[in-house]
Parts: C-alpha cells; sequence; structure tokens
C-alpha cells in the first residue's frame, strides 16, 4: 500500500501504516515474520537527500531507527533504567538475552532522493513465547518498588516516529558523531568478543561501528577492520561474524 503511494504524495506529507495484527510480515533473508495483537507494527516512509549526510551513509537508517524505538521507552521520564537496547544491525533486545523486536529498511533512489520504507515491529504487551516491554516494567516496579504504567503500542509508534525525527535532523547536522555515543549508551556489544569467517575463527573484540554504519572488530595483531553482516549470520550466542 505504502509503495504505491509514496511516489503519489508532497515530500513535505508524512505517511505511515499501522498494523494492528500481521500476517505477512518479511524478516531479513526471506524471513517471516508474524505478530499477534500486542504488538507495536509499522510501515514509514521517509525521504532523504542523496547529498546530505545521511544520504552518503544510508545504512545508517537502520540504526537510527533501532535506537528511536529504545528511546521511545527509555527518554520517559522513570523510564531511563528499563533495560531495552539495541543489537547491530536492526535488533531491539531486552538486555543481551532476548529478542523483543526488529526494523527492516528499503530504499530506492529517485534522481536524488532516497525513498526509504521503513518497518518495525516490536513486542509491547505479549508475554508469551518470550518477553514484552509490559512485562519490563512490571519486572522493574517489582525490583525497585516503581508504579510505573504499562505502555501501549500506539503511544510507542508515536514516540518512535518523533524521536527517530530528531534522530535524523541530529544526523544531518553533524553526521554520525552527533547519535554515536546515545547508540554506544543503550547497545549490547561493548567489550564482547567475536569470531571471524567461522566459528573456528579467530578471536576479535568489538570497539563499535565506523561512518558507515558497519561494525567495527579489533583482532589481535592486525588492528581495526570493518565487516558486514551476511545475512543472518551474526549471532551474538554463537559469537560469529562473517565479514565479506
Amino acid at each position: 500500500l505504502i509503495g504505491r503511494l509514496m511516489f503519489e504524495l508532497p515530500e513535505e506529507m508524512g505517511l505511515i501504516a499501522i498494523a494492528v495484527r500481521q500476517t505477512q510480515g518479511k524478516g531479513r533473508g526471506g524471513n517471516v515474520w508474524l505478530s499477534p495483537v500486542g504488538c507495536a507494527l509499522s510501515t514509514l516512509h521517509i525521504t532523504i537527500p542523496l547529498h546530505s549526510n545521511l544520504g552518503q551513509r544510508i545504512p545508517f537508517i537502520q540504526h537510527l531507527v533501532s535506537l528511536a524505538v529504545v528511546k521511545s521507552v527509555r527518554s520517559i521520564p522513570g523510564y531511563e533504567e528499563i533495560d531495552l537496547r539495541v543489537k547491530w544491525p536492526n535488533d531491539i533486545y531486552y538486555s543481551d538475552l532476548m529478542k523483543i523486536g526488529g526494523v527492516l529498511v528499503n530504499s530506492t533512489l529517485i534522481e536524488t532522493t532516497f525513498h526509504i520504507l521503513i518497518g518495525f515491529g516490536f513486542n509491547v504487551n505479549n508475554s508469551n513465547p518470550t518477553i514484552c516491554i509490559n512485562d519490563l516494567i512490571t519486572k522493574y516496579n517489582k525490583e525497585e518498588g516503581k508504579e510505573l504504567k504499562a505502555l501501549t503500542a500506539d503511544c510507542l509508534i508515536a514516540r518512535t516516529v518523533t524521536v527517530l525525527e530528531r534522530l535524523i535532523d541530529i544526523f544531518q547536522e553533524k553526521g554520525p558523531n552527533g547519535v554515536l555515543p546515545s547508540y554506544y549508551k543503550y547497545w549490547v556489544h561493548s567489550g564482547k568478543q567475536v569470531r571471524l569467517h567461522s566459528e573456528e575463527g579467530p578471536m576479535a573484540w568489538i570497539v563499535g561501528i565506523d561512518d558507515y554504519g558497519f561494525l567495527q572488530v579489533h583482532e589481535e595483531g592486525k588492528g581495526v577492520e570493518s565487516v558486514h553482516p551476511d545475512g543472518n549470520s551474526f549471532d551474538m550466542l554463537r559469537n560469529l561474524i562473517v565479514p565479506k
């Protein structure tokens, strides 16, 4: 629907589709993504000029969206310690333990403008089969003696879009350095080790992401290099990255 509409509307007009339930969602690598009622599900259309900071570093979009989802919760007064985090390149996690949502970005370059379709979904209110944001709030209330209220999917979609707009403005003005401190604050990879090439490959330490959004790792004796995601091969539990 949005793919057909996005070229027909004025550039300054925002466009978002929100689903209460999703039965034909797509994940990375052609994976099917099923989402029941209780998840925040939406596809957002934005335009980015090719000759801009973000237009020259378009892979950063997925990182900005992941960060916006996390900040949509953790920027609410009182909710700062809810342990929601980003996992490179495009996942939302509870701590470093469990996936709670994801982001999928498709881009089309028309002349000098990127038309970006951002699909994002995260579990707000379903305790099964894993965990949801409101479970994390309940857990925090119990442990800290607080009375934070449960959040709703529509509230968090609205907050995510608002935060994303601010992050894009900051990135366009200041480039990666304008957003990376905030991204690192919430990501799960600090100090983590991974293996390169294969499960028996050399060990390397994750040090950050480069100017184009790719992961940087430090292999002893070889310095820092950038690696790319390869399908679903970067699995934090297997500690495996396959560089291209």
